[in-house]
């Protein structure tokens, strides 16, 4: 174990793992197959990062999450760890490059999103490759019971057959007993091997506020806690509003979605990360593969459509485990709304086939072809020049990404890139010949390194910057030395992109199975009713509701939550009531009378307090002959 604890403090500059850390770092190093079930801000991907770097050969990560993947190779590479990361968006050429450093180079990690593990490039080039093990993140998505399920992620079990030695470490933050099975099946475990750490954050107070005056709740909260916050909203729109409304009763926000340039993005994030300003107003573009230790406060002035996404999201707070809180605002608009949403979500199948044809025809794809391309998509004039609304264009998309037709990628924010193609010796030439272009070379040259073996991510303006020139100048000379042949240049693009997964159909022979839409639309309705069923009780633990949706039966009282606080301010033992009211459960199988139950229970510690508390809330009442009943 020591090798790993050297690692960890080398890279990482840790003096141990957190809890469960170590047994799948040793369980994973030993080639067994597991599964690791870690809460949000568990450090998941330190347990195979680090026995990675101690084993031969690259470890493949499989993730779904592009921008968590770039944060991760960015991270890994910051460190002086060699890694790369092949996605959606990057071209052919730079793809090749990357597997071909995988094969020949000593490069430890390789990223990749699902959908590229059934590309004929990455079949030819896997034999080659040495592979230490095979990550899969996000493993739920592999189950079509997952709240985020991805076709492409069945393609996994095809790579294991490719690779029968190689173990398989699967991680997720969120998943029922049901998936915990159902991934270990998909995954073709050898033996089944679950590693688990209890989703309780005892740190953490679940609070849900009942209130109609969302944004006057809002300020209220945030100055009670005055610390680090995150603030969740449903749309782009909210993100701005609600910052400035912050801004004006004082204070510090930003805010945060996938549609701001990355120059606004990167540097939003760092005055929040570095405590510059207390709130980051967002959608859930925000958060993924953020790591603050200090964000005492999460607040959603909009339920999500699940308790998986409310559970990641809630969970960015008080990962240092000091005392945290995680916030719903919620009133009948919210009901009303996610009911609505399920109709939404899940579009008219002519609607979708409707969808399908008029992408190919955007395109110009003829039908039998388009496998394996790419297209840059803006979803605005699509839907005006097709009769779309936005949100059936957007949900469409969704689905026929989980039938394998295509893959949506929102908002792809890829920076620039630069390969040299020329020898060492060339472009010394050039420089000797070219002031000009010497200079510039120079700068390249001190400001990155990599050029020759790959596509390195460059900064126009930070070399502008660098040079004291303009920003102009900086493309004039990265556009000429492209056109010369000496370095090929990919400017930075930032656009939604369409992969086709598969030739173009005929609209006759496009099927969208029952596991696809039909069940999946009754799953997801049944996601939508514990939401309602979270915000709206007020008698159960929050924290006890959430761990026993995640199948901890046995999950006890937290004492912090808002349900929790009431009950001590009525002077009702939370356990108690729990074991009181099961107890009356099934005593009232059958109306009882009042003297019945108070001659059942009046020997049970604070049996009046309870049953007035069990009263107030509806949780029993009398029917016409005046005798109790359990609703």
């Amino acid at each position: 174990m020591q090798k790993y604890l050297d690692i960890l403090k080398k890279y990482w500059g840790y003096d141990g793992f957190r809890e469960k850390q170590d047994e799948i770092v040793k369980s994973i190093a030993s080639g067994k197959d597991t599964l690791g079930l870690l809460p949000t801000g568990g450090g998941k991907s330190i347990t195979f990062q680090v026995p990675a770097m101690t084993m031969d050969g690259v470890c493949i990560v499989i993730t779904p999450l592009v921008a968590l993947m770039k944060d991760q190779v960015a991270n890994l590479q910051n460190k002086g760890i060699k890694a790369l990361a092949v996605f959606n968006g990057l071209s052919n050429r730079e793809i090749n490059i990357a597997y071909d450093n995988c094969i020949y180079g000593d490069y430890k990690f390789l990223y990749m999103s699902p959908e590229r593990l059934s590309t004929e490039l990455f079949l030819t080039k896997l034999p080659q490759m040495k592979v230490s093990m095979l990550v899969v993140d996000e493993a739920h998505c592999i189950s079509q019971w997952g709240y985020d399920f991805r076709p492409s992620y069945i393609k996994i079990a095809d790579i294991r057959k490719e690779l029968p030695e190689v173990p398989i470490l699967a991680l997720t933050a969120t998943a029922t007993p049901q998936i915990v099975d159902d991934i270990q099946d998909k995954l073709l475990f050898e033996t089944k091997h679950v590693v688990q750490k209890s989703f309780e954050r005892k740190n953490l107070a679940y609070i849900v506020r009942n209130v109609e005056d969302k944004l006057g709740e809002l300020i209220k909260i945030v100055k009670a806690i005055n610390a680090c916050t995150v603030v969740f909203v449903r749309n782009r729109k909210k993100t701005k509003e609600y910052c400035e409304w912050l801004i004006q009763n004082g204070i510090s926000a930003h805010y945060y979605h996938a549609g701001l340039t990355h120059q606004s993005k990167d540097k939003k994030q760092k005055e929040w990360m570095n405590d510059s300003v207390q709130v980051m107003v967002c959608t859930n573009a925000f958060g993924m593969g953020i790591d603050k230790p200090n964000v005492r406060l999460v607040v959603h002035m909009d339920a999500p459509d699940s308790l998986e996404a409310y559970f990641q999201e809630a969970g960015r707070a008080g990962r240092d485990e000091k005392k945290a809180y995680a916030v719903m605002l919620w009133n009948n608009a919210d009901k009303t709304r996610l009911k609505r949403n399920m109709a939404v979500t899940f579009p008219e199948k002519d609607v979708i086939n409707r969808v399908y044809q008029a992408l190919g025809n955007y395109f110009q794809i003829a039908v039998g072809h388009g496998a394996e391309r790419t297209f840059d998509f803006e979803m605005i004039p699509f839907a005006k020049a097709y009769g779309f609304n936005l949100l059936q264009v957007f949900n469409s998309l969704k689905i026929l990404q989980r039938a394998e037709y295509v893959e949506y990628t929102e908002e792809l924010n890829i920076p620039a890139r630069l390969h040299i193609t020329v020898g060492k010796s060339e472009l010394y030439h050039l420089q000797v010949s070219n002031s000009n272009f010497d200079a510039f070379l120079k700068l390249l040259l001190r400001s990155y390194t990599g050029f020759w073996t790959d596509y390195v991510a460059i900064d126009e303006q930070t070399l502008a910057k660098r040079a004291n020139v303009p920003l102009k100048t900086i493309f004039t000379y990265l556009n000429q030395l492209s056109k010369m042949k000496v370095v090929h240049y990919i400017p930075r693009k930032k656009t939604p992109q369409v992969f086709y997964v598969q030739d173009r159909e005929e609209q006759r022979f496009v099927k969208l199975p029952n596991a696809i839409y039909k069940d999946r639309k009754a799953d997801f309705e049944k996601r939508v009713s514990a939401v309602i069923n979270y915000s709206d009780d007020t008698h159960m633990c929050r924290s006890q509701f959430l761990l026993q949706y995640f199948g901890d039966k046995k999950a006890k009282s937290c004492g912090q939550c808002d349900v929790c606080i009431d009950k001590k301010k009525k002077g009702i033992n939370a356990d108690a009531l729990q074991e009181l009211e099961q107890s009356i459960k099934e005593f009232l199988q059958e109306p009882k009378s009042k003297l019945e139950l108070t001659a059942k229970f009046s020997d049970e510690k604070q049996w009046e307090s309870i049953l007035d508390w069990l009263i107030d809330n509806e949780i029993i009442y009398q029917n016409e002959e005046d005798k109790w009943c359990m609703k």
